[in-house]
């Protein structure tokens, strides 16, 4: 993604807020530390991820080194996969690389958790990574870790049902509820996707695109503004897409999403750019049935937001952070670890590689014959150049996501109870908190 003066704009906001967070926190961490490959030793080096295709990263890695060994472990994704690296961190017994949502690394960061990589990547983040992807690693003057991807949301759809029940691709979501409406009409067992359970992540993204900023700055104390008018627009609209049986109410990441979208019972899934990887896996029979398009939005102008995200890290502790630096400088940097990790069958990666070098080669491994020869990372990369810019991540994300959770399938309750929690948790924290 090219560095325009939207992705500036984006990258100018987003190290303001967090350079108050790191300046006013307890963030520390060692530079890189003097021992690892250059005393001539074999050096072991722990990862762990829950990410597709890490393990055959790792695995490829390993064929092409001699003085550094990586061992993978596979661990859980989300705050169930944090709590575990935090407690690790505790225990004294992290890996030492791991990946983590860019929505936890200020908390995380803050908290003292990571080694510092300013040493070691602040030079590899800078020269080989989009401005704005910069602005989510770099905090407080610090690099914390290195970019691997970024996630614009997308609209698939199911060609078929939209031909059958004579539907155009939406490109607004009045459009989207239009759409909602005639293919119920034409199948009141047929929902346009699954929504249920509420998932903070993707909330967050389609808050984003709307024009919602959870979190800024003002001096030097935090703004937490999770239940905006921005935000309450997109929570009432899906609300009230789920109230009217429009949506399911099938909770997202469950075996009962799969099931339904597997047997054609919603006709859209809100996925973002690495969820294609994820069709030829979960809806085999589904080939060719599924299209890409960009994600509808409020007004026609072409914009989204971010739905997840992953980044490298070395966990406060590590003994080896010169080598895991040159890891991670290959997994995020060299086309090969991008072959590496598209060779998996099982659970081949769709995800779009931050650093633009790597994206070619993730093109030319990625089968595009499920979605009928589209461009799957062309798509992508369109859709990342209308990320909306300004949007910034907080110190207390983890436990807004938790709140969030609590909360349930109700969007607005979700907002609400985010907003409390990240209020509480800021003055918890002795952070000041803007009133």
């Amino acid at each position: 993604m090219p560095c325009t003066n939207r992705t500036t704009r984006l990258a100018l906001a987003a190290s303001a807020a967090s350079l108050a967070l790191l300046a006013t926190a307890c963030g520390g961490g060692s530079g890189p530390d003097a021992s690892g490959p250059g005393d001539g030793k074999p050096v072991t080096l722990t990862f762990w991820s829950a990410t597709a295709g890490a393990k055959e990263t790792a695995e490829a890695f390993n064929e092409t080194q001699s003085g550094i060994k990586v061992k993978f472990s596979l661990v859980p994704a989300g705050p169930e996969g944090v709590t575990k690296l935090s407690n690790a961190v505790k225990g004294g017994n992290a890996p030492d690389i791991a990946t983590m949502d860019y929505s936890a690394l200020p908390e995380y960061a803050s908290e003292g958790n990571l080694e510092n990589l300013t040493a070691s990547s602040g030079d590899l983040v800078k020269k080989e990574f989009p401005e704005a992807v910069q602005s989510l690693v770099n905090l407080g003057g610090s690099t914390w870790a290195v970019p691997f991807d970024v996630t614009p949301i997308q609209l698939y759809y199911r060609k078929d049902l939209f031909k059958k029940y004579g539907v155009e691709v939406p490109t607004t979501w009045a459009e989207y509820r239009k759409a909602a409406e005639k293919i119920q009409q034409g199948d009141p067992d047929l929902t346009i996707t699954n929504f249920g359970g509420g998932d903070p992540a993707l909330l967050s993204g389609l808050a984003w695109q709307a024009g919602a900023q959870w979190y800024g700055t003002e001096g030097d104390a935090w703004k937490v503004n999770i239940d905006d008018p921005d935000s309450r627009k997109v929570a009432a609209y899906w609300d009230g897409l789920l109230k009217d049986g429009l949506a399911s109410e099938t909770p997202l990441w469950g075996e009962g999403e799969t099931k339904e979208r597997a047997t054609g019972k919603v006709a859209t899934i809100i996925g973002a750019a690495w969820s294609a990887g994820n069709f030829p896996v979960s809806y085999p029979d589904s080939k060719g049935k599924w299209g890409i398009a960009p994600l509808p939005t409020w007004d026609g102008t072409p914009s989204t937001g971010m739905y997840g995200g992953t980044s490298y890290i070395v966990p406060k502790g590590s003994k080896h952070t010169e080598a895991a630096a040159r890891f991670i400088k290959w997994v995020t940097t060299d086309p090969e670890a991008m072959t590496a990790r598209l060779s998996s069958l099982k659970t081949p990666s769709s995800a779009l590689p931050a650093n633009e070098g790597m994206r070619s080669a993730a093109a030319k491994e990625f089968d595009g014959s499920y979605f009928g020869g589209q461009d799957v990372y062309q798509l992508a990369g369109e859709a990342a150049a209308t990320i909306v810019p300004g949007w910034t991540w907080g110190p207390v994300q983890q436990q807004v996501t938790s709140a969030q959770m609590a909360a349930g399938g109700d969007h607005t309750k979700m907002l609400s109870a985010g907003q409390a929690r990240g209020e509480k948790a800021v003055t918890d924290r002795g952070l000041k908190l803007a009133q």
